[in-house]
C-alpha cells in the first residue's frame, strides 16, 4: 500500500490511504480524468513525473540526454512556425521543416503531455534525409496551441483533417504525397482521423504505439499501473462534461473498419503504458492495406531506439510502395 501511495502522490492524486478501497478507487478515477484531460491540472514539473508514474516508463540517463540534445538540435534547425484556426475556435501551432529535395510531406502528432521536440527530435534527421517535408504539430491543450482540454484523439482527429487542408493549401507543400504520423496519443489521433472525410492526397498513416480508445487506455492504466478498480461510468460522465464526448463514443477500431488509407502499425513488445495488444486490435480492425512491425524488448515509444534498422526499413518500404 505504501508503494501505491507513492505512485498516487507522484501523479498528483490525493486520497486518504486509510479510506475504503471503493472510495479510494472512485477518487482515483476522478483524479485520473482531470489529469488526463485538463491542460493545467498539475504543475509543469509534476506533469512529467505524473506521466512517468502512470505509464510505468523509465529512461536511462544516457537516453534522456540523447533525447534532450536531439530536441535542442531540432529547435535550432530554423523551422517555420505556422498556425491554423479550428472550426471550434482553437488556434493550433505547427513547425515546418522543409526538405532540400522533397518527396513527400509528413504531418507529425506528438503524444499526451509531451511535445514535438521530445517525441520527434531523434527521428527528425531520418525524415529529412529521406526527403520529407515535416509539419510538427503542437496538439490542442498542450504547449503553444490553445485549448482548455486534451481529447485523447476524440477532439484531435478533427484537428488532423484541418492540418491536411493546410498542407494542401501551402504552395511549398501541396502536390506531394501526404503521410500522417503519430506517437502514442498522436498515433491514436491519426488512426481515429482515418474514419473522417479525409481530403485527397493522404497516401498513408504511420501509427507508433497508439491505443484503441480513451476508455481502454484509462481502464488499463488504473487497473494495471495504479492497481485500483476503474469506475468507467464516472470517468465517462466527467469526460462528456469537459469535451462533450464520452470515452466510448469513438475508437480506432471504428475508424479503421471503414478506412482505406494504408497504415503502418508499430509497437514495442514491452510497452507498459500502451500495451501491445491494443495495436494488434487496431491492426485486426483495419480494412485497408496494412503492415505491422512489433519490436521485441521495446518500451513505450522506444521501437526506433531499440531497433533502428528494422524501424527505418519498414518506414522506407512503406513510402516506396505508397508514394
Amino acid at each position: 500500500m505504501k508503494a501505491y501511495k507513492k505512485i498516487l502522490i507522484g501523479a498528483g492524486i490525493s486520497t486518504a490511504i486509510g479510506a475504503a478501497l471503493g472510495t479510494a478507487s472512485y477518487a482515483i478515477t476522478k483524479k485520473l480524468v482531470k489529469t488526463a484531460l485538463e491542460r493545467s491540472d498539475v504543475g509543469k514539473d509534476d506533469k512529467s513525473e505524473a506521466k512517468k508514474r502512470l505509464s510505468r516508463s523509465s529512461k536511462s540517463v544516457e537516453l534522456a540526454e540523447l533525447q534532450k540534445n536531439a530536441a535542442e538540435k531540432l529547435i535550432s534547425a530554423g523551422l517555420e512556425e505556422v498556425s491554423i484556426k479550428t472550426p471550434d475556435g482553437e488556434t493550433l501551432v505547427g513547425h515546418i521543416r522543409y526538405a532540400h529535395e522533397p518527396k513527400r510531406t509528413v504531418i507529425a502528432f506528438h503524444g499526451w503531455r509531451s511535445s514535438w521536440t521530445r517525441d520527434f527530435g531523434m527521428i527528425a534527421d531520418f525524415w529529412d534525409d529521406a526527403g520529407c517535408n515535416v509539419v510538427f504539430v503542437e496538439q490542442r491543450g498542450q504547449n503553444a496551441s490553445s485549448g482548455k482540454y486534451m481529447g485523447f484523439g476524440l477532439l484531435e482527429r478533427f484537428d488532423c483533417v484541418e492540418w491536411v487542408k493546410y498542407v494542401k493549401s501551402n504552395e511549398k507543400l501541396k502536390d506531394l504525397p501526404i503521410y500522417l504520423a503519430g506517437l502514442s496519443m498522436g498515433a491514436t489521433t491519426v488512426l481515429m482521423a482515418t474514419g473522417l472525410d479525409m481530403p485527397s492526397g493522404v497516401h498513408g498513416v504511420i501509427a507508433d504505439c497508439g491505443f484503441t480508445s480513451p476508455h481502454a487506455i484509462w481502464k488499463h492504466v488504473v487497473e494495471n499501473n495504479v492497481h485500483f478498480s476503474y469506475f468507467d461510468k464516472i470517468a465517462d460522465k466527467m469526460c462528456k462534461r469537459r469535451i462533450k464526448m464520452g470515452t466510448k463514443d469513438y475508437s480506432c477500431a471504428e475508424a479503421l473498419s471503414k478506412n482505406e488509407i494504408p497504415v503502418l502499425f508499430i509497437h514495442g513488445s514491452d510497452d507498459k503504458f500502451v500495451p501491445v495488444w491494443m495495436t494488434y486490435e487496431n491492426y485486426k480492425a483495419a480494412k485497408g492495406k496494412k503492415r505491422l512491425l512489433i519490436v521485441p524488448g521495446a518500451g513505450h515509444g522506444m521501437s526506433r531506439v531499440v531497433d533502428t534498422e528494422a524501424y527505418d526499413r519498414a518506414v522506407l518500404d512503406f513510402w516506396r510502395d505508397f508514394d
